[in-house]
């Protein structure tokens, strides 16, 4: 029950942040927080280690918690080795990836397909999520998986903001269905291709994005 209370909290405070209502370099005053939330500390410094693990908060000794927001330099930086990570691990995927995780990856695409109709952004990011996580687990190199996990929850929030942009969700399923074909078809080059271009945030995508961020509501 606590835990999941401190992803809930974790989830609230993410958007405070991407909404401009705390902004880069603001101190994270936890008694004020837990005053806000009605909780105790403990399950908002769990919520606050969540946010630093995506690189949205920075913990110091002594000194608390602190919103990090990255520019737009660093974030296409970011996005830009997502993609080059995500294509070796569909690339390896292809050659390797077993029947079962087939199963998964359609699995998590029906989920996806579920969302897009109901209209819900953040539960379709929690089954692209899943989704990308199985092509992480199939390339069958775990220092590759690794990395792959530790980008992908430095660039969440981003990921997840970007899936509320109009039509974002509907072409992303699109995307989905390419990857899968390429995974079975066992074409390494073609599924590299397809997740590169699925994940990279380039031009007028990555503009919405940035102009999303940092803006304060009302």
């Amino acid at each position: 029950m606590q835990a999941r209370r401190a992803e809930q909290i974790a989830s609230e405070l993410e958007e405070l942040i991407l909404n401009g209502v705390f902004t880069d370099g603001d101190r994270l005053d936890e008694v004020r927080l837990a005053e806000r939330f009605g909780v105790s500390r403990t399950p908002l410094r769990e919520a606050l280690h969540r946010l630093s693990l995506s690189g949205l908060v920075e913990l110091l000794p002594r000194r608390g918690a602190f919103v990090r927001q990255p520019g737009p330099l660093a974030l296409m930086e970011m996005f830009e080795v997502m993609a080059e990570l995500e294509a070796s691990c569909a690339r390896l995927a292809a050659l390797r990836i077993s029947d079962q995780g087939l199963a998964a990856l359609d699995l998590a695409n029906t989920k996806c397909r579920a969302a897009l109709d109901a209209g819900q952004p953040d539960r379709y990011y929690e089954e692209n999520e899943q989704f990308h996580k199985v092509i992480y687990e199939q390339c069958g190199n775990g220092f590759l998986q690794q990395e792959a996990l530790r980008l992908h929850r430095r660039l969440k929030p981003f990921r997840r903001m970007q899936l509320r942009l109009r039509g974002r969700m509907k072409e992303s399923m699109t995307e989905h269905e390419a990857i899968v074909d390429a995974l079975i078809a066992g074409d390494a080059d073609r599924a590299a291709h397809a997740i590169r271009g699925h994940v990279a945030i380039q031009g007028e995508k990555f503009q919405h994005l940035i102009k999303s961020l940092n803006t304060p509501k009302g």
